[in-house]
């Protein structure tokens, strides 16, 4: 009988060891998380600004945490993907160019955690959790800033043609709202504001850029805004190179070229990985949900503070008071509905 209590005690320990082992081994893979983004590192701009929160949440949370670069390369995507969930249990991903391949992921690996960042994408299993920044409250700001920056001819350089330019890396839907909302914020401060639009198809190329916002430039606009990612380095270059204006995009880039960024238009992706990171902590994280980020969230935002900054006090007071309008309701800023 001693011999069957001692048997049956040591066959006890042996199962909650083991259940032991795989809770911990279960918890362990939580804390991994991986950053999968379909171009690179180094735009000081949209991907960075993802960075941040996975820096953010791996210093919080102690999280063991990898950075996947697919390089807009085609080929890397389902790689990309596998190596991801090998890897980790909780997966925010920038899917532009292999939302197809993250829809199918996502339904092959049910339980594991993915976060799409910018779009929004719904796979059949109802999985994806996606992050859809309202770009279109922040654009309509930096096109207010551009309409009070070409009529201030108080600032050098600013001539009397009522004209604004952007600088877009792509024509596609995220792209397109901005340019359809930076229009409309221009507008409403002065309706015969003209905004000329150069597509570059690149995200990555400097040159590419610098050349079209020396085009815009040559054409009369006083100021361009980039949303070319990496490629709008050359949007702030060609600024500096004509003593002209430029407005930044996703982070404050105002400083990078000192005393022609007049604004940013902010897109906090960080914040976003941040917050949503929270909610899988805590178990209050619900998949297959569409969250939200606009003015009110700090989702998006207008930065024209600078180490010099470029526009009066005065700009700067007129614009707060718009933005705060968007916040509290009073401005309705039309979402842009087409592709």
């Amino acid at each position: 009988m001693k011999k069957f209590v001692f048997v049956l005690l040591s066959v006890i320990l042996v199962l909650s060891l083991i259940g032991c082992s795989a809770t911990s081994n279960s918890a362990a893979n939580t804390k991994k998380v991986v950053y999968l983004i379909n171009g690179a590192l180094g735009d000081n701009a949209f991907y960075d600004s993802g960075q941040s929160g996975i820096d953010k949440i791996k210093s919080e949370y102690g999280l063991e945490t990898r950075t996947i670069e697919a390089n807009f390369d085609a080929g890397q995507y389902e790689p990309a993907l596998q190596a991801a969930v090998n890897y980790a249990d909780v997966i925010f991903v920038i899917s532009y160019g292999f939302e197809d391949q993250l829809k199918e992921y996502a339904d092959k690996y049910p339980n594991k955690i993915f976060v799409n960042l910018d779009t929004v994408v719904q796979n059949d299993k109802n999985t994806i959790t996606s992050v859809d920044f309202i770009e279109e409250e922040s654009a309509y700001l930096a096109g207010v800033v551009g309409a009070y920056t070409t009529e201030d001819t108080a600032l050098a350089g600013v001539n009397a043609d009522k004209l604004i330019g952007v600088v877009t890396g792509d024509s596609d839907p995220v792209t397109n709202a901005f340019v359809f909302a930076y229009t409309n914020g221009a507008h409403s401060i002065d309706p015969d504001i003209k905004v000329e639009n150069k597509v570059i198809n690149s995200w990555d190329d400097t040159a590419k850029a610098k050349q079209a916002t020396l085009q815009l430039y040559d054409m009369g606009a006083d100021v361009v805004f980039q949303v070319a990612s990496a490629a709008g380095m050359g949007v702030l270059q060609g600024a500096g190179e004509r003593k002209l204006y430029a407005i930044g995009v996703d982070t404050n880039q105002n400083d990078i070229v000192p005393g022609y960024v007049v604004a940013s238009d902010v897109k906090n992706v960080g914040q976003a990985i941040y917050e949503v990171y929270k909610t899988i902590n805590d178990g209050t994280y619900k998949p297959g949900q569409v969250l939200k980020y606009g003015l009110a969230s700090g989702g998006v935002d207008i930065d024209m503070s600078a180490k010099s900054p470029v526009l009066s006090k005065d700009i700067q007071d007129k614009v707060n008071a718009i933005r705060q309008d968007i916040i509290d309701g009073k401005i309705k800023v039309e979402i842009y509905s087409g592709n």
